[in-house]
Formats: C-alpha cells, sequence, structure tokens
C-alpha cells in the first residue's frame, strides 16, 4: 500500500476501478482520488487481517539494512504507472520500516 499510495495519482482511473469492483466501494459523491485513496485504505486493512507482514520489521529485525544500496539496485520499470527515482524508493522503504 505505501507503494501505491506513491503511484495512483498515475493510473487513477485502474485504482478507482479497483476500489469499486475489488472493494465495492460506492461512487456516491467521491472524487476519483478519494475513491483509490479509500481502495489502497481497504487493501491495507485486508492484509493486516489476514496477518500479511506490512512492515519490514515484520520480516527481520536486522537494523542495519542500507536502504540506500536498496533503492539504487532496484530495477526501475518504464512500463510502470510511474517510473520511481532511487530517492523515492528509498522514501517507500521508510515508510514500512
Amino acid at each position: 500500500p505505501a507503494y501505491y499510495r506513491h503511484i495512483y495519482k498515475y493510473g487513477l482511473k485502474k485504482f478507482v476501478k479497483f476500489a469499486v469492483n475489488v472493494w465495492d466501494i460506492e461512487k456516491k459523491d467521491k472524487t476519483d482520488e478519494q475513491l483509490a485513496l479509500e481502495g489502497i485504505d481497504r487493501l491495507e486493512k485486508f492484509i493486516k487481517e489476514i496477518g500479511l507482514p506490512s512492515r519490514l520489521e515484520m520480516l527481520t529485525d536486522d537494523k542495519s539494512v542500507d536502504f540506500n544500496i536498496i533503492a539504487k539496485s532496484c530495477n526501475k520499470s518504464k512500463g510502470a504507472y510511474k517510473t520511481m527515482t532511487d530517492e523515492e524508493i528509498y522514501d517507500i522503504l521508510n515508510e514500512i520500516r
């Protein structure tokens, strides 16, 4: 979900479809941005409900992991909604630390 919050504006229509079709969120008077964010929030809640790890500390207690090295080593796919920068990847990693 942290990643999705960084990219949803670049694929807004698909994130709206996700919110409406997967989570059955009613459009009512909501903007597309509100729908997309509510869909992402519901996904995050579902991940927690089923016990999937949502923070890196749930996977390892190793505090020496260097996020700069990880961010620089990531493949930046041109086919994604948005090509991420090393800095954006670093920020996302820190958000889920």
